[in-house]
């Protein structure tokens, strides 16, 4: 079968869908596996059991449950989500938008494909034009979204060391410019796969960056405020006319729905909306009437703050401990998890890549994910990209107990 150019980029082998592959192996496996490498989130028992009330709760509507399943949406995303959360934001923050400035996608990453190229790539003036990620290690699902190549560049990012064999990435903002060539500054909040999460400092200063260099700031908000909240520090949501703020249903509990949200300005909102119309006629509505009433009286806040934070809380800090303890002896440094549900572990010196360690893992059954996939657009050979892996505590705790101590076994036979 001949493919066309789109056809042969978009199925070439690519870290998503490596970590797709694991994650659905991972979830139909005969056998136990350890998922210590995907996205989903956990299956937290008060989560659940509040989205089965409200799912009948819907059921016993049937005016609401024809929105739900037997209705298509406005193709900017079912509206009276829309206005809720609108209003949500209105209240919480003071932010002047109204549903104009929102718009539903097929999930996150389908609204960074529309986003990036809408943005990005080849323009009518003969120009091509780049989005400009100002940190790495950066979001895997990023690196393949281009309808062309080279759509992306990064920025190395300085490193401090902490005490307990932690560490931090951070902006070196000496050595970032947006020049001619940049479409947008896009940063994860937090940073997926480290759980870095930038300071409100960091953030007003890369929208004032933005701003002087006439691009708009992308703020990927998966995992954080003002829901899931996924986020261990103090932090202020920051949104205004320049940025596009993406967030998600999924890491609430719901990535099977598949539900994303951009706020941003309303000719943003109409280019999504009109990519919507072409690609799909209209988003699903399914997790929008299931979480509406949530959004409108702010309890979604509530639950991020209440449950699903300390929740995750938890489990960093078990899986922190988990580590150190598999790991004692050995020359290693772990990312201070700042967020998200990821452990991002550093180990220079290696006599093995990551990629390799990575086959080394899976072979007894603990999946992981390869760093040399969270570079995207870094020139240059950086061998730190090769001595790092992203370890998701997300999953049964007794699980990721294990495969931590079989990563602690391969980590030391792969330093002798």
């Amino acid at each position: 079968m001949k493919f066309s150019t789109f056809g042969n980029r978009f199925t070439r082998h690519t870290g998503a869908r490596q970590l797709m592959d694991d994650l659905g192996a991972a979830m139909t496996s005969e056998t136990p596996v350890m998922m210590l490498g995907g996205g989903n989130p956990a299956h937290i028992p008060e989560v659940l059991q509040l989205l089965t009330t409200r799912m009948r709760a819907v059921a016993d509507e049937p005016r609401e449950f024809r929105r739900m399943i037997a209705d298509y949406a406005s193709p900017a995303g079912e509206d009276r989500f829309r206005e809720s959360l609108a209003r949500l934001l209105q209240r919480e923050y003071g932010w002047a938008l109204g549903p104009e400035h929102i718009a539903l996608t097929g999930g996150s990453q389908a609204g960074f494909f529309q986003l990036f190229n809408l943005l990005a790539g080849a323009h009518d003036d003969g120009s091509y034009r780049r989005i400009l990620l100002p940190l790495t290690p950066e979001y895997v699902g990023y690196a393949d979204l281009g309808l062309t190549e080279d759509m992306f560049v990064s920025r190395r990012p300085t490193i401090e060391f902490l005490d307990d064999r932690l560490f931090k990435y951070h902006i070196d903002f000496e050595q970032l410019a947006v020049t001619d060539d940049i479409a947008a500054i896009c940063v994860s909040r937090p940073t997926n796969p480290t759980g870095n999460v930038l300071t409100d400092a960091e953030v007003r200063r890369l929208a004032e960056i933005a701003r002087d260099g006439g691009v708009p700031l992308i703020l990927d908000n998966a995992y954080g405020v003002p829901f899931p909240g996924i986020v261990f520090t103090d932090v202020e949501p920051i949104w205004d006319d320049n940025t596009i703020l993406c967030m998600s249903l999924s890491k609430i509990g719901l990535p099977a729905v598949r539900t994303g949200i951009i706020v941003a300005s309303p000719e943003i909102v109409d280019a999504i909306t009109g990519l919507n119309s072409v690609m799909s006629l209209a988003v699903s509505s399914v997790g929008p009437v299931l979480l509406r009433e949530l959004v409108d009286d702010g309890s979604i806040v509530d639950l991020g703050r209440n449950v699903i934070a300390p929740f995750y809380r938890d489990r960093a800090e078990r899986a922190l401990a988990w580590l150190r303890a598999a790991l004692d002896g050995c020359e290693y440094f772990i990312h201070r998890p700042e967020g998200a549900y990821f452990l991002w572990l550093w180990v220079p010196g290696m006599s093995i890549t990551s990629e390799q360690l990575y086959r080394r893992l899976k072979e007894r059954g603990v999946y992981v994910l390869p760093g040399h996939h969270f570079f995207p657009g870094l020139d240059g050979d950086w061998p730190h990209r090769h001595e790092c892996i992203r370890i998701s505590y997300s999953q049964d705790a007794n699980a990721v107990r294990r495969g931590i101590a079989i990563i602690g076994e391969e980590v030391r036979n792969a330093c002798r």
